[in-house]
């Protein structure tokens, strides 16, 4: 047995490894369907955070019209 076959034996397999052998069977245009999936996983992930961090940022603004005596009756329901 090599040197290289021991330490890759020694060492724990990268949990991605399998993913990214079956992505390099793949052909070239489903190597690119999979890149454009990943890309939009992330943009998708970016477009929320976004979202929650203006919800955030524009509750002092609405609280004056959320918390108000003309709508308390609607807090009720």
């Amino acid at each position: 047995m090599s040197t290289a076959e021991r330490a890759k034996k020694s060492r724990p397999e990268d949990p991605l490894s399998p993913l990214l052998e079956r992505i390099r069977e793949l052909a070239a245009p489903q190597q690119a369907e999979v890149a454009d999936f990943v890309e939009f996983l992330a943009q998708r992930r970016l477009d929320r955070r976004l979202l929650r961090a203006a919800a955030k940022l524009s509750e002092p603004a609405l609280r004056r019209v959320w918390d108000n005596e003309e709508d308390s009756a609607y807090d009720r329901l």
